[in-house]
């Protein structure tokens, strides 16, 4: 490995200096520790990365696009020169295989790279121009112009299960950066070596294309003690998180107490529903089984739209059930990322054995509780015992999931009374999709994404993607935390009354010096 690791967090353009230890990385396949021991970040180093955040927010927001977009196409740059190191410490840390981390390390700075596209061209922020009529009856009309803003400087924790696409660099800070906003960084305990990595590569790119000192800090010494700070800072306006339910509402809880309450975009649970319908069986239960089966094992389950959760009709699907069943009782456990996601997915697989009416439809040698290895196990339930028992609703953070049956009209009753989920899929013919029109628009209603004769695995870093949904997938079901549309959840609307033409953002002069696509008078024009 070439990279170095210090232990220690980026505060500015420096690094930290202080010595109460944060923990130490733990190989995920032999629990062995892992050299260096991180410190944590004092109050004082806490409070100054905010501040100095702060102070950059108003050179760094009045940076042209491709001022910022340098910036990020700079930290893609970084991050691809140490691609290997990555791979090296991530496999380490989460016990994720090499092909996972570079496959995650691509799609990190392909996101960058979207956002540097997006804010180079710059019609993203929404100029609107309403030209005065000074001579309109009975009130003259002024001139009023509108952009997007970016809010300020933001705080990101970085999530477990995604060591780079959702962490230092990923797609909440280059969305964030993207905007013109500052980013202090939360790193996460569960992989803290490849944090170091990434930030490092940021502040590299930082320092090579002049960014204010402040643009970027990375932070280390968890969630309560070092996070909660950081969100309670007055200078913070926005907060990305992706993890569990509880760490995302005890977040909410802090910012909704705040003085002046500021935005939290968590991502929190979700059991991404599948219904089968009767012509997908038709056409060959045994290939869906395993398509299915390979969704739900990859990344031993622990991606967040991994699909736990399958509405079939009753009495349908037995080649479909006997193929899963052969799959998940000939599969081999898999190392899940850090012991306490292990141990809570084995707890909460038993509580599922566990409920009555639940029958077990096939588990593979279950792993010893607290190891940390994932064993599939696949359950059984009745529509009517789903919706009388709230466990059956909730998230095995892992590769098992629940098969609900019932009759069709039972199955699209049943949707209604989902909670709100990331994705849901249907399964069946064109001509069935016409005719459950009513049960499309229900797993609309319930989710950001809706997939059909496909599984929701495999989120496309694009324009069009929504990665969100109702609570508690998300805290906030009107955004998104992958694709360019994220870049809006930390922007606010800023209208400017006959203001003159010099005052103005060039977004919205007359000439239009950038060239980008603006809505005039009612008309979208260039």
């Amino acid at each position: 490995m070439k990279s170095q690791l210090s232990g220690t967090s980026v505060i500015g353009y420096a690094r930290g200096a202080g010595e109460t230890p944060a923990g130490q990385a733990v190989h995920a396949a032999s629990g062995a520790k892992l050299e260096p021991v991180y410190t944590a970040a004092t109050p004082e180093e806490t409070n100054l990365a905010v501040e100095l955040a702060e102070a950059a927010f108003p050179i760094y927001s009045a940076l042209s696009g491709r001022e910022r977009g340098a910036f990020l196409r700079a930290i893609a740059a970084e991050i691809e020169g140490v691609a290997d190191d990555l791979a090296e410490r991530g496999v380490l840390e989460t016990g994720l295989p090499d092909g996972r981390l570079r496959g995650e390390t691509a799609r990190t700075t392909g996101q960058l790279r979207l956002f540097a596209a997006l804010i180079e061209e710059g019609s993203w922020v929404d100029a609107r121009i309403e030209r005065a009529q000074p001579d309109r009856a009975p009130l003259p009309k002024p001139d009023i112009r509108s952009m997007l803003r970016p809010l300020g400087p933001v705080a990101v924790f970085c999530a477990s299960n995604f060591p780079l696409a959702f962490s230092v660099a990923g797609g909440d800070t280059a969305a964030a950066l993207a905007a013109g906003c500052p980013v202090v960084v939360i790193a996460h305990h569960a992989h803290p070596g490849t944090a170091e990595i990434v930030g490092q590569a940021v502040l590299r790119a930082a320092l090579a294309t002049g960014m204010p000192e402040g643009v970027f800090s990375l932070l280390y010494g968890g969630g309560r003690s070092v996070g909660v700070p950081v969100v309670q800072h007055p200078a913070i306006q926005a907060v990305s998180f992706t993890g569990s339910r509880a760490g995302g509402t005890a977040l909410m809880e802090v910012a909704a107490n705040r003085p002046q309450p500021i935005p939290v975009y968590a991502e929190m649970s979700s059991v991404n529903p599948v219904v089968l319908l009767p012509g997908a069986l038709d056409r060959g239960e045994a290939a869906l089984a395993e398509a299915f089966f390979n969704s739900l094992t990859l990344g031993v389950g622990q991606f967040c739209t991994n699909p736990g959760l399958v509405f079939l009709p009753e009495g349908k699907g037995l080649v479909f059930l006997d193929r899963l069943k052969q799959l998940v009782g000939t599969s081999m456990p898999g190392t899940m990322l850090t012991e306490g996601i292990g141990k809570t997915y084995v707890e909460s697989v038993e509580a599922f054995a566990g409920t009555a009416g639940v029958e077990t439809l096939s588990r593979c040698a279950a792993p010893e509780v607290g190891k940390g290895p994932g064993a599939p196990a696949v359950f059984t339930v009745s529509v009517r015992r789903f919706l009388e028992e709230d466990l059956l609703q909730g998230e095995m953070f892992g590769p098992a999931a629940l098969i609900v049956q019932g009759s069709l009209a039972e199955i699209e009753a049943t949707i209604p009374e989902l909670e709100g989920q990331l994705t849901a899929t249907i399964h069946g013919t064109d001509e069935e999709l016409g005719h459950h029109a009513p049960l499309v628009a229900a797993l609309a209603r319930k989710a950001g994404r809706v997939i059909f004769n496909g599984f929701p695995t495999g989120v496309e870093v694009c324009h069009s993607m929504v990665h969100g949904g109702p609570f508690p997938s998300t805290s906030d079901g009107r955004s998104t935390s992958v694709g360019s549309m994220s870049i809006q959840r930390f922007v606010r609307a800023v209208a400017y009354q006959a203001f003159p033409q010099a005052a103005l953002a060039p977004e919205l002069q007359d000439e239009n010096p950038l060239g980008i696509w603006r809505m005039v008078n009612g008309e979208r024009v260039r």
